[in-house]
């Protein structure tokens, strides 16, 4: 009895307690145990669509091998529908784009073994003011299911009646597992509260973690930076959305493409292709059908790819297999060519005596002993699978390169490159030879024999060239190499490249920015401008640059994200600017400005188009690359950056070793009572060159520097110097008539002084000028300033 009683007892704990079947939640239904793939209407077309186009992409999606490849989905996005619902409130599709009604282009995408995507709003309207869902989920997505809808992309658009995010999404959710349909749910609120924590409870099976994917190089890679730690938010039927892919568009070069296609995938990210794919040619098929590549992003064996090293525009993305592989994308998004590398080890793979690598874009598979690198091409990318084991059969990895000993040289012409054979294989190789072929315009003098002779596992083989040129143009120089060795009996070869820059290296002084010329500039859109705004398309068409009502007639117009360098040759000390969103996009847009000297960021501000101009201050002391950045904050479509009135200030080379008049060197700035500081003159008081002979009671000087209190005048010493000699007195042209303190400092120390009058003769000044960076020679008056035309006379520094 007791026991009868005890399980009576648990059968109505059990009703109580637990909720039955229909109270639930219902599961999500399996639809994307990998990254979904397919093709969206939007990139390309926008709202231009209708029934014929997507029938033909659905054709063309089987005719190019896509749907072979794994490319399931094809997506109609915004502006399908009607401005009105139908009488019983249901979404209808616009009668003109699409009179056969949806169902019938989902009876056509289902025959050809594909499925179909559709559109809509979690707001009141889309993006484009088309009727969406809010409040009507049910009846939407039980029309959706009539009509044989397989794919939602739900957007973010319309009025939302303060409703949370978290909530109009799952909302949508119960209606779509409510309808009867399975119907995989794309959530697209761009990122905004932040999806990645949510969305997969919520019932979605991918979703944006970006803005919108815009058909640039910018807006890649400024998606890609985005996706850095959401990786462990990433898994089956649960995925991470950068957006869909702009591969083949025309505002991405091939390489460009290929790179977006690399990461996309490494990324585990849904590929969505949004070109025409009527028209594509075969190199852009190609690429989004590459089965290598492909398997990599439908791989899953944990989480998606992460970003493994970061060295600036040169970065290494990895992903392991469930083969107990590792891929890795080598990425360069920088402006040259360059060499970028990882090892077995970095990837996370257990120690082997050799390793498979394929490289997946060209098909090919050499032996490492660890070492995995290349050369990649500027905005490009290499994508290798690195298998632990590898045959003997198996030739070496072999890397040809060009290397100069300096990324940037002066128009004097003149540059050491080192020509390099790597041999990260295995085995021996043997007959090895290396040279350089020089560039147009350039002499290649080897030093030494292009014989290397025998290169030995994990060994290189170099020869140096000096290259030599005159008065070379500015620009880059491309560097060739060629190799050729033996291995295993049989004759190979390879070839690298290089490249370094002749640029020009800014003046003594103090100048405006925008007056120098830059080794590079890249913009995200439009070109980068010279005391204009960026303006967005050709060059010159920006305004005037002003900021929060202010006009600045100098500096860079830019647009975010984006950067421009300039070769310093370390002769500057420091770079001080302001920095706004112009005005011309209104209160919009937010970008963070910085400042970075080789590598190191040495400054950074961030300004909004809702507020004023900011100011940056760095210190570029031994620097020889700046480098001026421009990030988005948010979405780059306002983010019209401006550099105002950017002033450099470079001190130059240090004095030669020996004795030098100062008349004869550079300064780094100089102040003046009267007119300019004349060299070998004295100052004459208006325009430059309207002095005399420096004549200081009836004797004549040939060299010196004439100025009028109260002045300044510095050069740029390098503690390179000891000794300054000089005489000093105020000039005859004024009679007998001035007074002024002659003084000689050395970083901000006084270190001599003497008075000298216009009634009196020449006053010898010597200074000790140990380890002084900066010298300045200061005049300071004693009296009226009047006619205090004051000359420094012969002034010798001695240096070492």
């Amino acid at each position: 009895m007791r026991r009868l009683l005890a399980v009576l007892l648990a059968l109505v704990l059990s009703a109580i307690l637990v909720p039955t079947a229909s109270a639930r939640p219902a599961a999500k239904p399996n639809l994307a145990p990998t990254p979904p793939m397919g093709w969206n209407s939007w990139n390309t077309f926008h709202c231009d669509i209708n029934e014929n186009l997507i029938k033909q992409t659905a054709d063309a999606m089987v005719s190019s091998g896509m749907a072979a490849a794994g490319y399931k989905y094809v997506n109609i996005d915004d502006c399908w529908m009607a401005r009105q619902r139908d009488g019983a409130g249901r979404l209808q599709p616009d009668p003109v784009r699409f009179p056969g009604g949806i169902k019938a282009i989902a009876d056509y995408v289902h025959a050809r073994g594909l499925k179909l995507g559709i559109y809509s709003s979690a707001g009141s309207h889309t993006c484009q003011g088309l009727p969406a869902s809010l409040y009507h989920e049910t009846t939407d997505a039980q029309t959706w299911a009539s009509w044989g809808v397989d794919l939602l992309k739900y957007d973010n658009c319309g009025q939302q009646d303060g409703i949370p995010a978290q909530t109009r999404y799952k909302r949508m959710a119960d209606a779509l597992q409510a309808s009867g349909r399975d119907i995989l749910y794309s959530i697209c609120e761009w990122g905004q509260n932040q999806p990645w924590l949510w969305a997969a409870e919520t019932g979605g099976h991918m979703w944006r973690t970006t803005g919108d994917i815009e058909n640039n190089w910018s807006s890649v890679v400024g998606l890609l930076d985005q996706q850095v730690g959401l990786e462990q938010y990433s898994g089956p039927n649960a995925w991470n959305d950068p957006d869909m892919l702009e591969v083949g568009n025309s505002g991405l070069t091939y390489g460009e493409s290929r790179a977006h296609m690399s990461l996309w995938a490494i990324l585990n990210a849904p590929l969505i292709a949004g070109n025409d794919l009527r028209s594509m040619p075969a190199s852009t098929r190609d690429l989004l059908t590459d089965p290598d590549v492909l398997a990599v992003n439908q791989d899953w064996a944990g989480r998606q790819g992460a970003k493994l090293r970061d060295d600036g525009d040169l970065e290494v993305w990895s992903k392991k297999l469930s083969d107990g592989s590792a891929a890795v994308v080598l990425f360069n998004r920088g402006s040259s060519p360059a060499t970028i590398g990882t090892t077995a080890a970095a990837l996370g793979l257990p120690a082997a005596s050799a390793y498979a690598v394929k490289d997946l874009w060209s098909n090919t598979t050499k032996a490492s002993t660890g070492a995995v690198r290349a050369q990649v091409p500027s905005h490009d990318a290499v994508m290798f699978r690195v298998t632990p084991g590898a045959s003997a059969e198996l030739a070496p990895m072999v890397l040809v390169e060009a290397t100069p000993e300096k990324p940037y040289v002066t128009t004097a012409g003149r540059v050491d490159v080192q020509a390099q054979i790597h041999n990260d294989g295995p085995a021996t190789l043997t007959a090895a030879e290396v040279t350089l072929t020089a560039p147009t315009g350039w002499t290649a003098t080897p030093d030494g024999s292009p014989q290397l002779g025998t290169i030995g596992a994990g060994q290189t083989g170099a020869l140096k060239y000096r290259l030599t040129a005159t008065n070379p143009p500015l620009g880059p120089v491309q560097l060739a190499a060629n190799g050729s060795w033996k291995w295993n009996g049989a004759s190979q070869s390879g070839s690298g490249v290089g490249r370094f820059t002749v640029a020009t290296v800014p003046p003594v002084g103090r100048t405006a920015l925008s007056d120098q010329t830059w080794a590079f500039a890249e913009n995200g859109w439009g070109p980068v401008e010279r005391d204009r705004s960026v303006g967005e398309q050709a060059a010159g068409d920006g305004k005037s640059l002003t900021v929060a009502g202010t006009v600045y007639p100098k500096g860079l117009g830019t647009h975010a994200p984006g950067q421009i360098g300039y070769f310093l040759d370390a002769q500057c000390s420091r770079l001080t600017t302001k920095a706004g969103i112009d005005d011309e996009v209104g209160n919009q847009g937010q970008v963070r400005f910085e400042i970075w000297g080789d590598g190191t960021r040495r400054a950074e501000a961030t300004a909004s188009g809702a507020g004023g101009a900011v100011e940056l201050s760095a210190d570029l002391t031994g620097v020889q690359v700046l480098e001026l950045h421009v990030d988005p904050l948010e979405t780059m479509n306002y983010d019209h950056a401006d550099w105002l009135t950017p002033e450099l200030t470079c001190h130059g080379t240090p004095p030669p070793a020996g004795t030098t008049q100062l008349s004869d060197r550079p300064w780094i700035s100089a102040t003046n009572g009267w007119g300019p500081v004349e060299r070998d003159r004295s100052v004459g008081e208006q325009a430059a060159g309207d002095g005399k002979p420096l004549t200081v009671a009836g004797t004549v000087y040939p060299k010196g520097l004439g100025a009028h209190a109260n002045s300044s005048i510095t050069f740029h010493l390098g503690k390179r110097c000891t000794t300054l000699t000089a005489k000093v007195g105020i000039d005859d042209e004024v009679g007998d008539r001035g007074q002024a303190r002659f003084e000689v400092w050395g970083d901000a120390t006084r270190l001599a002084q003497a008075d000298a009058t216009g009634a009196g003769p020449a006053v010898p000044l010597t200074a000790n000028l140990t380890n002084v960076t900066t010298l300045e020679l200061r005049l300071d008056t004693q009296g009226s300033p009047d006619f205090d035309h004051a000359d420094w006379l012969e002034p010798t520094i001695t240096c070492t």
